[in-house]
């Protein structure tokens, strides 16, 4: 591949970008994203844009990034432990959305291409990326409706991946410490290179072009939905797990503090209000005991709904 290849894939990118900030403003219907554009001591840069206190989106961000370096950050060698002596290019859009309303869900996406060369040896390169939905009151409808765009973006290009990669989604978003799932899932995958470059840059872009799909109709449906104080303080409590795997178990946020990424980036995916309880129990019966029942956990989400 060729460094042509690289700027095909910035390129696309930054149009992810612009589409997604373009498609939330006008499902906000208030506030818009503000930009900061930031540059990387060491190589690359990238703009970040944050939407807050939207009628809608209590806040989002989307960030673009492509770093490059001389020496690999021990993230990428412990997980990929032939890297290292290589310098490194890596790009990517991230983003997550939370709601002001406790109907609707948070939701994280990131589609994300990394090579790393050294002289005398071929490129080695690799697309990641995947989107997830964590609902706090979560209605059956939208997480099929969910599944069903992550289905449809990957079927052209084999049956056998959403199957895999919704259950490398349920993996990796598992919070360990808590012994239950982010939220209901959706896609993840990392290390696509076991196809040519243009057909696993197209499923890439099939993710990342299915986000909106998938997310923009559930907005529609539970933006006006009446909420309370109780609806709102359990919001806030359950965000807080959002905050744990981020701070805990995430690769990109680790990659993204030892590449020397902007702190401010890195973290804007963390939600502006949490809370955390010491020992909290849902009440038996209650809406909030049943997305521990019968949510928190890996499901055929296609199939049992």
């Amino acid at each position: 591949m060729s460094h042509q290849s690289l700027d095909e894939v910035i390129h696309y990118l930054k149009q992810l970008q612009d589409r997604i900030s373009e498609a939330l403003e006008e499902a906000d219907g208030g506030a818009v994203f503000a930009e900061e554009e930031w540059q990387r001591e060491g190589g690359g840069g990238g703009r970040s844009r944050v939407l807050r206190d939207g009628q809608v989106l209590e806040q989002g961000g989307v960030g673009f990034s492509h770093v490059f370096g001389e020496q690999m950050p021990a993230s990428a060698t412990a997980h990929r432990p032939e890297l290292a002596g290589r310098n490194f290019n890596a790009c990517g859009v991230s983003l997550v959305m939370h709601p002001r309303n406790p109907y609707i869900p948070t939701s994280h996406a990131n589609v994300r291409f990394f090579i790393a060369e050294k002289e005398g040896a071929d490129p080695v390169w690799w697309f990641g990326g995947g989107f997830d939905l964590t609902p706090f009151y979560p209605f059956d409808e939208d997480i099929k409706h969910w599944h069903q765009v992550a289905k449809a973006a990957l079927d052209p290009f084999g049956k056998e991946l959403y199957p895999k990669f919704k259950a490398w989604c349920d993996d990796y978003f598992w919070l360990k410490h808590r012994d239950e799932t982010r939220g209901v899932g959706g896609l993840f995958f990392d290390d696509l290179n076991d196809r040519s470059f243009a057909e696993s840059f197209a499923i890439m872009r099939a993710v990342g072009d299915a986000y909106l799909d998938a997310y923009l109709p559930i907005i529609e449906r539970r933006k006006t939905t009446p909420y309370g104080e109780r609806e709102r303080e359990f919001q806030l409590y359950r965000r807080g797990r959002y905050v744990e795997f981020n701070l805990v178990w995430d690769r990109g946020t680790l990659f993204g503090l030892q590449t020397g990424g902007r702190t401010e980036s890195i973290l804007m995916s963390m939600p502006p209000l949490v809370r955390w309880e010491y020992g909290y129990q849902p009440e038996p019966g209650t809406p909030e005991a049943r997305l521990y029942s019968d949510y928190l956990r890996p499901r055929d989400w296609l199939n049992e709904l």
